[in-house]
């Protein structure tokens, strides 16, 4: 599957949670992501991920282990991806550390997410903020399969447009190159 995307930058969040509470209750989550690389950058060098995250909330704690390819649409940056649960996830950090994979960064991100439906498919709407970044965003995700990115994309453009976004408000900024940046100062 090909996770279509779409990110921008909130400036009044209290009326994008108001639309989005028309369409799904909310549930608060803390998501701690660690980006795992080779020591040469290769991963982000050749534009994959290879992330290992950690979501905590009401519901309890669960990890995520998450491969993406390279990203096949600029624009967006939506890429192919493969997640699977994990129970463990000292035991995956050693796996990978044995396998000679190092982190490359790691962060922590409050998300508030909204699941429903909108134009015929299963949206995600998550409202982030990540306490080394100033501001909120606003990301907007619908799983596509091959052939399908264009109309995913499309309807991920429809929501945003319903939540008061242009094309104009879109940003392609990465968290992670966002972080590096900071930190690098």
């Amino acid at each position: 599957m090909i996770e279509a995307e779409l990110k921008v930058r909130v400036r009044h969040p209290e009326g994008v949670v108001r639309l989005l509470e028309q369409r799904a209750a909310g549930r608060s989550e803390t998501y701690r992501d660690t980006y795992y690389d080779t020591p040469e950058g290769t991963l982000a060098r050749e534009d994959r991920e290879l992330r290992l995250r950690t979501i905590t909330g009401a519901d309890g704690t669960r990890s995520v282990l998450t491969y993406k390819e390279p990203r096949v649409d600029d624009a967006s940056g939506s890429k192919p991806e493969y997640e699977t649960g994990v129970d463990n996830p000292e035991a995956v950090h050693a796996a990978l550390s044995g396998l000679g994979y190092v982190t490359a960064i790691a962060f922590e991100k409050h998300c508030h997410n909204y699941d429903f439906e909108a134009h015929g498919r299963r949206v995600l709407a998550t409202l982030v903020r990540v306490p080394e970044l100033d501001g909120t965003f606003l990301e907007v995700e619908a799983l596509a399969r091959d052939g399908e990115l264009d109309t995913a994309l499309t309807d991920v453009r429809a929501v945003l447009g319903e939540l008061g976004f242009t094309d104009q408000d879109v940003t392609a900024e990465l968290y992670t190159e966002a972080l590096a940046a900071r930190r690098a100062r």
